[in-house]
């Protein structure tokens, strides 16, 4: 097959949660546990970092991977999902995984992932692990899927986990509470091995606590640990909390040698080194256009502020959901003044814009509809001055669609 065919086998034969959602998650470690011994347990084969939580935790392993690559390491990065292409997903040293790759695994596997019936993320954290263990990385920077516990990553030992926080998204699956929900995160902590959590939740203490204790793991609170202010090239408010988990987790990494300076650049070269796409990403001027992949109460709700800190003559908002979002507690977070752009990303989990224009005229937001992002897009494009604001947002997806 082409490299094009086997993503094509790939994302029509194996469950997806980026497509499917709830149906295609699969609560259990049986399914990549068989198949890393199958691979001959390749995530034995390299040392890793764990990045968990509800906010943050891609932009967090970027910056790990981005100091990283500045000490002179050879750096793994798996995270997910992709914004444009599949390959995004693995990489080393900012280098996308080779087409040849993909398609020589998924060839060489194929049997195997139809007879075990494999998850599409089962088989992707395979491939990853695979690719990083042939490439001989120093270290891995290894982001959960979706929880922690039974997240397909959980069969890696890491140096040191980073959980960023705790917040209410997939509580379909993860539970209805933040204690739930932070017991799910917390299922990466190993044995021994320390564990930062970059912000304090007073609801979710306990459970860290618990949990850290039961497996004799060292528990640090990076907002409470680290007091200096470190820039990152990163744009967004939201990066200090996230730099200081990235901070803490350096101080607890034993065998590596990084120093100040290069701790210092690689927060500087993040995009430079790792091709981290849409975390309050420019996409033009004049008019001013920022997109953000945030796509839950915590994360929009501080992504919103900042626009609302922004300079602008009027603003414009292109906004689409994928289905399952709570929107009572996300729509409220909009203003009311702005100009509305509603559509539905091109998946078929994403939210139609007709019940997404219903339910935004309950909290008085209102504007145009259209049943295509760019089209979307596009007209706010016409419409906005040099002087406006374009904001693009609501999901990954529809984020994917612009970029």
């Amino acid at each position: 097959m082409t490299y094009q065919e086997t993503l094509d086998w790939m994302f029509t034969q194996l469950p997806m949660y980026q497509q499917k959602g709830k149906q295609a998650y699969n609560a259990k470690l049986d399914g990549i546990r068989n198949f890393a011994n199958y691979l001959g347990n390749p995530e034995n084969k390299f040392k890793s970092i764990h990045v968990g939580g509800t906010n943050g935790k891609g932009s967090s392993s970027h910056m790990l991977a981005s100091i990283l690559q500045e000490a002179g390491y050879k750096v793994g990065l798996y995270t997910s999902p992709h914004l444009k292409d599949f390959r995004e997903r693995i990489r080393v040293n900012g280098n996308c995984v080779d087409e040849n790759f993909v398609i020589e695994f998924i060839a060489n596997n194929q049997s195997f992932f139809e007879n075990h019936h494999l998850s599409f993320f089962e088989m992707t954290v395979g491939m990853a692990f695979d690719y990083f263990a042939e490439e001989k990385v120093d270290i891995a920077i290894v982001e959960v899927g979706l929880g922690g516990r039974l997240d397909s990553t959980n069969i890696i030992t890491p140096e040191v986990n980073l959980i960023t926080n705790i917040g209410f998204d997939h509580v379909d699956m993860l539970g209805d509470t933040l204690p739930k929900i932070a017991f799910e995160k917390a299922g990466i902590i190993k044995e021994g091995v320390p564990v930062v959590v970059s912000e304090f939740l007073a609801e979710t203490a306990e459970t860290f606590q618990d949990v850290a204790q039961s497996k004799n793991a060292k528990l640090i609170y990076a907002e409470q640990e680290i007091d200096e202010v470190y820039e990152t090239s990163l744009l967004g408010v939201y990066q200090e909390k996230n730099v200081k988990g990235v901070m803490a987790v350096i101080e607890q990494l034993s065998g590596f040698t990084i120093t100040n300076d290069q701790l210092r650049s690689g927060l500087l070269k993040v995009v430079q080194n790792t091709g981290l796409m849409g975390r309050w990403q420019q996409l033009k001027t004049a008019p001013t256009v920022i997109c953000d992949t945030a796509h839950n109460k915590e994360g929009l709700s501080i992504v919103i502020n900042q626009v609302k800190q922004q300079k602008f003559r009027k603003l414009f908002i292109v906004l689409g959901f994928v289905k399952g979002k709570d929107l009572n507690t996300i729509l409220q977070l909009f203003p009311k003044d702005a100009e509305y752009y509603f559509t539905s990303p091109e998946i078929s989990r994403g939210l139609e814009v007709n019940e997404l224009v219903d339910r935004a005229k309950e909290f008085g937001l209102v504007g145009k509809s259209f049943t295509a992002v760019k089209a979307a897009y596009s007209s706010a494009l016409a419409d906005a001055g040099p002087e406006d604001f374009i904001f693009v947002g609501g999901s990954t997806f529809t984020v994917s669609e612009v970029i």
